[in-house]
C-alpha cells in the first residue's frame, strides 16, 4: 500500500500509516514545511518522505511528539540528508541521545511476537536524536505560518509535545489522545494525564481538527469524552490506593478495558508512592 497525505485543513495534511495506524502530519508554508513524527523504520520513513515530496518540494523541519519508536525511529531518514532541524521535548531528546540501544531493544521486544520482521528492522534502525529541544513551549515560523510546540505536562509519557497550527485550527495531539484503541499506559502518568489533556483542550474551538497519535481524526467533543474517562480513571486509582485495594480491583472497575486499566493502575500507584 502506497502511503499518501490527505489535506485536512488549509495546507495541513495527514498520512495514516496502516501497519500500526500511526498518524503523521505535514504543514506546508511558503517555501518551508514541517513534518510531525517520522514512523518506525528507515523503509517506512523513505515512503513517508516520498509521500511528502508528492505534496511539497519545500525543505522541512521535523517534530517528534515523543520518543516511542513509531513516532521517531524514522528521524535519520527524514532529517539526516541533508541535515534538518528536529524538535522534541527535552526528555524525549535525552532518550534518543543517551539511550538509543535501550529504545531499540524495547521496541523490538514490544512487537517481536506479532511482527517478527518489524522487530528485526527496529533492532537495526539508526536513531537520530533531536537537534532542538522544547521545555514548555516554542513557536516556529513555517514559511510564514506560526506553529506552536507545547508540552502540556506529563501524560502518555513525561515528554509529550502537542503541535498547534492556529491559522488552520488543527491540533496534533500525539498519543495524548487515541482513537483506534485505548491509551497506552506503559510509561504514563495517569494521575497527571487528565491535566495534560485539559491543557490541550484549551487550544481547541468548536471546529478544531484534532489529530490523535493513532486512528481517525477526531473533534474536541471526542477529546472531552476521553478526558472524562481519564478523570474517572485517576479518581479510581486514588481511591483504590487510599483504600488499600490491589490494582486488579481498580482495573476491573476502570474505563479503557481491564488490560490497559491494570497497567494504568500500577503506574498510578507508582506515582502515589513516588516510584514512577
Amino acid at each position: 500500500m502506497t502511503l499518501r497525505f490527505d489535506e485536512v485543513a488549509d495546507r495541513v495534511y495527514v498520512l495514516r500509516e496502516p501497519l500500526l495506524d500511526v498518524n503523521v502530519t505535514l504543514v506546508v508554508g511558503d517555501g518551508a514545511a514541517l513534518v510531525v513524527d517520522t514512523l518506525s523504520t528507515a523503509a517506512q520513513a523513505a515512503e513517508l518522505a516520498a509521500a511528502a515530496r508528492a505534496v511539497t518540494p519545500h525543505p522541512w523541519t521535523v517534530v517528534n511528539t515523543h520518543h516511542h519508536f513509531d513516532h521517531c525511529f524514522g528521524n535519520a531518514t527524514l532529517a539526516a540528508d541533508p541535515a534538518r532541524p528536529v524538535y522534541a521535548h527535552e526528555a524525549a531528546a535525552a532518550w534518543l541521545r543517551e539511550r538509543p540501544d535501550e529504545l531499540r531493544r524495547a521496541a523490538s521486544e514490544e512487537v517481536r511476537d506479532g511482527r517478527p520482521e518489524l522487530a528485526a528492522e527496529l533492532a537495526e534502525t539508526t536513531l537520530l536524536a533531536p537537534t532542538h529541544t522544547v521545555r514548555l513551549e516554542t513557536a516556529l515560523d513555517v514559511g510564514g505560518r506560526r506553529v506552536v510546540l507545547r508540552h502540556p505536562g506529563h501524560g502518555h509519557t513525561d515528554a509529550d509535545l502537542i503541535v498547534h497550527v492556529p491559522d488552520a485550527d488543527v491540533l496534533v495531539a500525539g498519543d495524548l489522545v487515541e482513537q483506534s484503541g485505548p491509551p497506552a499506559f506503559e510509561e504514563s502518568y495517569p494521575l497527571q494525564w487528565p491535566d495534560a489533556v485539559a491543557d490541550l483542550l484549551r487550544l481547541t474551538g468548536p471546529g478544531t481538527v484534532v489529530v490523535p497519535g493513532h486512528g481517525e481524526l477526531v473533534d474536541p467533543e471526542f477529546v472531552r469524552a476521553q478526558h472524562a474517562q481519564l478523570v474517572e480513571l485517576a479518581w479510581l486509582i486514588r481511591a483504590g490506593h487510599t483504600g488499600g485495594a490491589p490494582p486488579e480491583r481498580v482495573a476491573a472497575e476502570a474505563p479503557f478495558g481491564a488490560r490497559a486499566a491494570l497497567t494504568a493502575a500500577r503506574r498510578g500507584y507508582a506515582e502515589l508512592t513516588g516510584t514512577a
